[in-house]
């Protein structure tokens, strides 16, 4: 194993390994600077901002995808079905430039973030991206004065924005070995109790961390051609299941590809397994000529153009993830009414 390997192998095991005992004299200067930042925001040295509109911050405590961006997806078309007009704003993880820049259908993922740029064509909505959040959502509601809500697709300890409520997703991985940075995965300690305006999610068949939460739904919506996917047609579980009579190539740039390679396996089809890591980029196509069918997530298509895929049929595979009704039901108590429902 390589030792990046190696030590997300300490992460998500019970105990230590030699490698993530070793890093603890880190972990130990990461604890202390996090406390010492904390505590200034605490002291009112450092002031976090407000918006004019309420905001909803979507994240991890976790190092890696624990189902965030999927959650701000369904979010957004709750807040959306209630009455809201929403907005989104990122950092973009990955790109070339930390710049406040709009995401449009054109745009390149290298430059906004394959993540913002999927949040933006799954829900029409507009989404900024910006090292800054607060720049980025002023930025946004300049543009689109009828926004009434943001959502933030990550930024759990940018502290410089204030936030109405915030929403911590884990997975089945929970909070690994408990160890913050980088002796374990935690950005920040797992509370010992709930936060004020905190819910918890869990992208899980049940709660993986002591905090109380609700787990989500998941499962396919199905598969849709890489071309018809960029059009905007929709997916379909017929399309998933055709493809069980013959070997498939399955691609996943994300943190953990097993879950999604488990949620096809359990639809019956049989897989030839390429895991990538998370963000993976696709300059190069990591299948082979011949390959036949390939399925990959929506967070890998953004980056597939249908003319790369020339010779090989890829099909795009859809999650489908319902949040809980006590869920929705607890933001919508969080939160003021919208603009509309005042007028």
């Amino acid at each position: 194993m390589t030792l990046a390997d190696r030590l997300q192998h300490g992460w998500w095991r019970r105990g230590f390994t030699a490698l993530t005992l070793a890093l603890l004299p880190l972990t130990g200067v990461y604890a202390g600077v996090t406390r010492v930042r904390q505590g200034l925001y605490r002291l009112g040295a450092l002031r976090s901002r407000k918006l004019p509109v309420p905001v909803v911050v979507v994240g991890n405590l976790i190092v890696g995808g624990a189902g965030k961006t999927p959650t701000v997806i369904a979010l957004t078309r709750e807040l959306a079905a209630a009455g809201w007009t929403p907005g989104v704003i990122s950092r973009g993880y990955g790109r070339s430039s930390d710049a406040i820049a709009p995401v449009d259908a054109s745009s390149d993922p290298a430059e906004v973030g394959d993540e913002p740029l999927l949040i933006h064509l799954r829900t029409g909505l507009p989404v900024t991206v910006g090292r800054d959040r607060v720049s980025a959502a002023a930025a946004l509601l300049a543009r689109h004065p009828d926004v009434d809500v943001i959502v933030s697709d990550d930024g759990l300890q940018h502290l410089r924005l204030e936030r109405d409520l915030q929403v911590l997703v884990f997975d089945e991985r929970g909070a690994g070995n408990g160890w913050l940075l980088p002796s374990g995965p935690l950005r920040e300690r797992l509370p010992s109790r709930l936060p004020a305006r905190t819910l918890v999610l869990y992208n899980a068949a049940a709660p993986t961390t002591p905090l109380p939460g609700w787990p989500m739904q998941r499962a396919l919506a199905g598969a849709v051609a890489l071309d018809d996917w960029w059009q905007g047609r929709p997916p379909a579980l017929a399309v998933l299941h055709a493809l069980r009579d013959r070997p498939v190539w399955a691609c996943a740039g994300m943190a953990n590809p097993e879950r999604f390679f488990a949620m096809l396996r359990a639809q019956g089809l049989t897989l030839h397994r390429v895991p990538l890591p998370d963000h993976h980029d696709y300059r190069s196509l990591p299948w082979p000529a011949d390959a036949g069918d390939v399925l990959v997530t929506e967070k890998d298509a953004v980056k597939l153009p249908p003319h790369r895929a020339a010779g090989v049929r890829v099909w795009v595979v859809a999650l489908d993830l319902r949040l809980p009704a006590a869920f929705t039901a607890a933001v919508h108590r969080a939160l003021p009414l919208p603009r509309r429902h005042d007028r």
